[in-house]
């Protein structure tokens, strides 16, 4: 993950053939084959022909063969997909509301609106090629929706070129190929878990776990019963796995992302199983931006070879074939992220944290300016100040309210339950009787963090 990997390719599809080249090679392992994969996109194709609809569809199933399926058949001229951050029937009918899909491809029945009906492809017939010439590079392909702080759906759309140049990137630089297994604790409905649990297996030929495990006992086991060679992770999965030896020996990589890995995580991960842990930074409408290896003794980001950066006052901008289409940039076509950073060299860089109102938990967006709105809504609340104070390091933090006014914390947390996602919940809740103010009037954030720290 540096600047001596090897070479951005420029054709998108170069990896990706019209048909599979070993059909008979399994893509999840213990589960759909490679002509299974396309057999399905093909089934699709033909689903969407009688179906005379070009509207999106949403993408709600849970067998990587069947998404890796919806790809292929969107890429192939099928329409883009729409995938949801939840399955729960509150989010399904609130994309729905945003975008009108009428067709959804699932293995299971959801409490779907009026009018959308539920399709499954089949791995039936011969393996036909999917396409005679590749198709538009800038073809969106999917529209990623994030909850936000709220649950109100926003959504990153990614094109043709922005999902495959970046995969064909990773199993150049990672060296995957078809010796390769992959593990992978992430949901493919995260950009880093569709990258590295779905596109990156496509390209290069590599198999990838059935299951998603996410409890430490459960990780272990999956990693030994498939004999993994990559484990795709994130920093909360790899705290608890602390202490632990997650592998036997056939373990060569481990990559960490949708987040900042703290450094004792890291160097605990290589301690224990004598395995590099690569780091990445990027985000849903960046796409992978930088990466280091702490165990080689990196501890700034590296720019990916495709990917320039520079500052935009304190904060990173990028230009980078991996950006949403959408995202606004520059005439330059910079794209200025809310991540202060200090550069180390022209391609190197240290995060400082975020500059704006917006931070990650989890790997979730979380903005604080809305949920200090929702607390001043609270009954008996007169003001409100929410801070992020990071707990490992990085981007990732915790998110904390000092409080002006008469309610309780055990009704101010009741109400805010009911309108904020789960992780934007404030885990600390501290009331005062007037929020600390400087000598200009305004909030001394430097006297409200000290109520905190303990």
């Amino acid at each position: 993950m540096n600047d001596t990997a090897p070479p951005q390719r420029h054709d998108p599809f170069v990896s990706l053939p019209a048909r599979p080249r070993d059909p008979e090679q399994a893509f999840v392992r213990s589960g759909a084959t490679r002509g299974d994969v396309y057999r399905m996109a093909g089934w699709l194709l033909r689903a969407y022909r009688r179906h005379q609809d070009d509207s999106p569809v949403c993408l709600a199933a849970t067998d990587r063969g069947v998404i890796a399926a919806a790809l292929l058949a969107s890429l192939a001229g099928g329409p883009p997909l729409l995938l949801p951050y939840g399955f729960a029937g509150r989010i399904l009918a609130d994309i729905h509301r945003v975008s009108g899909y009428s067709l959804v491809i699932s293995e299971r029945q959801y409490g779907l609106p009026d009018g959308v009906t539920t399709i499954c492809p089949r791995p039936e017939g011969d393996v036909e090629p999917l396409w005679s010439t590749p198709p538009p590079p800038e073809r969106i392909i999917v529209k990623l929706f994030t909850g936000g702080t709220t649950g109100r759906p926003q959504f990153w759309s990614k094109s043709a070129a922005n999902l495959l140049l970046e995969a064909n990137y990773l199993a150049d630089a990672l060296a995957v190929d078809d010796r390769d297994r992959i593990v992978a604790t992430v949901s493919p409905y995260h950009i880093y878990g569709l990258l590295y649990s779905v596109l990156l297996p496509l390209v290069s030929s590599a198999g990838v776990a059935a299951a998603t495990p996410s409890f430490p006992a459960e990780i272990i086991s999956c990693v030994a019963v498939e004999e993994a060679t990559i484990l795709v992770s994130v920093p909360a999965h790899y705290e608890t796995l602390q202490g632990k030896q997650t592998t036997t020996g056939s373990l060569r990589l481990a990559v960490s992302s949708a987040g900042m890995l703290g450094e004792e995580s890291n160097r605990d991960f290589y301690r224990h199983n004598r395995v590099d842990l690569a780091e990445i930074y990027g985000s849903t409408e960046t796409g992978g931006v930088a990466g280091r290896y702490r165990s080689r003794g990196e501890e700034c980001f590296t720019f990916f070879p495709a990917v320039q950066g520079r500052l935009c006052g304190e904060r990173l901008a990028v230009r980078s074939p991996y950006i949403s289409p959408e995202a606004q940039r520059d005439e330059q076509g910079f794209y200025c992220s809310g991540d202060r950073v200090a550069f180390a060299s022209e391609r190197s860089f240290s995060l400082l944290g975020r500059s704006d109102h917006i931070t990650k938990v989890g790997g979730n967006r979380v903005d604080l300016e809305e949920i200090r709105a929702a607390i001043k809504r609270q009954p008996g609340v007169t003001d409100g100040v929410v801070l992020a104070v990071p707990t490992g390091g990085g981007r990732e933090q915790q998110i904390v309210a000092l409080v002006q006014g008469s309610c309780s914390t055990d009704g101010l947390r009741v109400g805010l339950a009911q309108i904020l996602e789960p992780y934007a919940l404030p885990r600390v809740i501290r009331f005062v009787d007037r929020l600390p103010l400087n000598d200009r009037g305004k909030y001394d954030h430097d006297a409200m963090l000290s109520l905190f720290e303990s």
